[in-house]
């Protein structure tokens, strides 16, 4: 049975809020409302790369959408555009957006989402798979926005990632993360693991990278008992690479999300991004009809999964504990 969303994910959100020096839209104007009843709309959607996190964050998203009267090739009409990990390209995608003046624009990672907070003041923006909304400068607060942004953070449950590592293989003593050094999402989660590693007594070793294509050198250089990724684009992108490391080494890999177990991680406790993409669908539906998003709480996901892929614990020499396989949402074969 999925577990509830664990109560300290608010907290540290809040903690993060008010640490962190956000740059705010306050200025910014959401636009007149869109979309009302019979009325055509044009959606802009701006992804910073492909990976499968990401693409069941857009298809959730539609799926809200459709579900709730904006049909595809009928009243709605969806403009969408990837980056394919360049944040030059993310820009210009934000400035085209902006002048075509959409509707509405979802903005799927950080980066994009900077680059469309940046660049679109005509349009409402909706964001998701963000870690850190505030820390990232694109709302004023989780609680009220306060621009034309709003949408859901994806945020994990780093500790109870962590832990399930520390279940699966008790023996575990260090824990390599590979991660973007400019990324402002991956930077939060690495100071998250941080915390939550010495509490597990576990040494957190890190090796940072600029692209995707430097994910497996940089696998390849940390000696450690485990892999934890975390939601960083370029690294999941490339999560093969790094799969196949691990995999030789024959070591686990713990992943953030559900999708990167099906693509071959040993486990997750983690967001279905498909219902990530769903909720903000659903929130982009209020907007759509009027709701400003100025005044729409950030909002994070309400369940999580526990998933573990059998296969891959074979490859990896690795006994799954039956108290994990017991509670787990799905195992994999």
């Amino acid at each position: 049975m999925k577990r509830a969303r664990y109560s300290a994910l608010g907290a540290t959100l809040v903690a993060t809020a008010l640490l962190a020096t956000a740059c705010g839209n306050g200025g910014n104007d959401a636009g007149s409302a869109a979309g009302a009843e019979g009325e055509s709309v044009d959606i802009g959607i701006t992804q910073i790369v492909s990976h499968p996190s990401l693409d069941a964050a857009r298809e959730g998203f539609k799926k809200a959408l459709s579900e709730n009267g904006y049909t595809e090739g009928g009243n709605v009409t969806f403009d969408e555009q990837n980056a394919q990990g360049d944040q030059a390209t993310a820009t210009s995608i934000a400035g085209k957006f902006n002048t075509d003046q959409k509707d509405l624009v979802l903005a799927i990672a950080t980066p994009t989402a900077q680059a469309a907070a940046q660049a679109i003041t005509s349009s409402p923006i909706m964001i998701t798979a963000v870690t850190d909304p505030v820390a990232a400068g694109l709302v004023d607060s989780l609680e009220a926005p306060g621009g034309n942004v709003t949408g859901t953070s994806d945020l994990n449950p780093v500790e109870e990632q962590l832990g399930l590592l520390k279940e699966m293989v008790p023996d575990a003593k260090s824990v390599g993360i590979v991660y973007s050094s400019g990324e402002v999402n991956s930077q939060v989660q690495v100071d998250l693991a941080k915390e939550a590693a010495k509490k597990l007594g576990l040494e957190l070793r890190e090796a940072t990278v600029s692209n995707s294509s430097e994910v497996q050198q940089a696998a390849q250089s940390l000696d450690v008992d485990a892999f934890y990724v975390p939601t960083d684009n370029n690294v999941v992108s490339s999560l093969a690479s790094l799969i196949g490391v691990a995999e030789s080494k024959k070591i686990p890999v713990i992943a953030s999300d559900a999708a990167s177990v099906e693509g071959g991680a040993l486990a997750t406790e983690g967001i279905n991004y498909e219902d990530l993409g769903y909720q903000t669908g659903l929130m982009a539906v209020k907007v759509l009809k009027g709701e400003d998003p100025a005044s729409m709480p950030i909002e994070t996901a309400s369940e999580l999964e526990v998933v573990v892929n059998k296969g891959a614990a074979e490859r990896m020499g690795i006994e799954i504990p039956k108290a994990v396989l017991d509670s787990a949402d799905r195992v994999i074969d």
